[in-house]
């Protein structure tokens, strides 16, 4: 299978194609290098709700510029994007009581899923559902963004690993847990039988938007790598969805990646504020854990720093991390390195897990 190491095809990305406006001749030097660090080392963006998007206003075809969503086929390729973590989350039902809400929360959540892989169907030249990290490097050698399922919410598991099981087999690859009765204030037995079943599938844990006493039981309790799709830093912003340094650290010690946002409430409302989150977290984290999710897909597009109101803006942050010293190869890990390590490593964890928990059946397919 394709590896990180075999020869990929360009992800449709120049310097001529960057549309920046004429500047200094150093700034010109970092754009160009930017679009070809892209063109062997693409962005793999952690979160992008367009599914959800697309859910709600179907008349989108991503394949044309489309002026009414921030995320379309050609920004994605004009932006350097090799794959792309498409989020299943739905919003919390408000009204319903709990075991409705559950319910709703599964039928959503099953909905988001026929919606995704039906978006891989409908544009076979430019997405290729992705399973695993061999997937993921294919995919880009073969010019398609590799297109991973998931997070889906924790709450949908109620008391069971059933339809864990059932949304692996439907290829999800990311859970979150924000939100889930077994993981809020502290993790309960139960929740360290997800974090277990997670494991042996080879599924992802999501600590976005988990409390951080939580967050950092999660990042302890799990044997593969966990992640942030999208977060940044709570030292420089102190927002709700922004992670504490102490998160950062446990993040670091797991060997996980903090996949840094695009959203203005949260990281400021400027590209330079952006890089300031992704130098913080670099030095809290390592270059082995920083990571970039933007959160792009929405409808109408929301605020955004400028520069990086849409997934073409990619090459214009790269060249500033290029002007601010950072080396080739940390930035290869930041775009590409890092989150395929991740899933290749969730997979070596996967084959040394055993059995499913006691007192559940195996799901009859999809199972590692």
């Amino acid at each position: 299978m394709a590896d990180l190491q075999d020869e990929p095809h360009s992800v449709g990305i120049g310097a001529q194609d960057l549309q920046a406006p004429a500047g200094p001749e150093t700034k010109a030097s970092a754009l160009e290098r930017a679009a070809a660090l892209l063109s062997v080392h693409p962005v793999a963006d952690g979160c992008n709700t367009l599914v959800w998007t697309l859910r709600q206003s179907p008349y989108h075809d991503i394949e044309t510029p489309d002026a009414g969503v921030d995320t379309d086929i050609p920004r994605l390729r004009a932006g350097g994007v090799g794959a792309q973590f498409w989020s299943l989350l739905v919003p919390p039902q408000a009204g319903t009581h709990e075991g409705e809400a559950g319910d709703r929360a599964v039928c959503e959540t099953l909905d988001q899923i026929d919606a995704a892989l039906t978006l891989v169907r409908r544009y076979p030249d430019s997405l290729r559902l992705a399973l695993s990290a061999d997937d993921m490097a294919d995919a880009r050698n073969r010019g398609r963004i590799a297109s991973f399922l998931g997070p889906v919410p924790g709450r949908t598991l109620t008391g069971s690993l059933g339809a864990l099981r059932a949304f692996h087999a439907l290829g999800v690859r990311v859970l979150a847990p924000a939100g889930a009765p077994w993981a809020q204030g502290t993790l309960t037995a139960f929740g360290h039988e997800v974090v277990h079943e997670a494991n042996r599938l080879a599924v992802l844990l999501d600590l976005a938007g988990c409390e951080p006493a939580v967050a950092r039981q999660l990042a302890g309790a799990s044997k593969a790598p966990v992640i942030l799709s999208n977060t940044a830093a709570a030292a420089l912003n102190p927002h709700p969805g922004n992670v504490p340094d102490e998160v950062l650290v446990a993040l670091r010690e797991a060997n996980g990646l903090a996949m840094v946002t695009f959203d203005t409430a949260r990281t400021g409302d400027s590209l330079h504020a952006v890089a300031d989150h992704l130098d913080h977290v670099r030095a809290v984290a390592g270059p082995e854990g920083v990571g970039l999710g933007a959160t792009f897909g929405a409808e109408p597009p929301g605020p955004r720093p400028t520069g990086l109101t849409d997934p073409s803006g990619y090459p214009r942050l790269i060249a500033e991390l290029l002007d601010r010293g950072w080396p080739e190869s940390d930035l290869a890990l930041l775009t590409w390195g890092n989150a395929l390590r991740v899933v290749r490593d969730a997979e070596f964890t996967s084959r040394r897990r055993p059995s499913p928990a006691r007192g559940h059946l195996p799901a009859v397919a999809g199972g590692a």
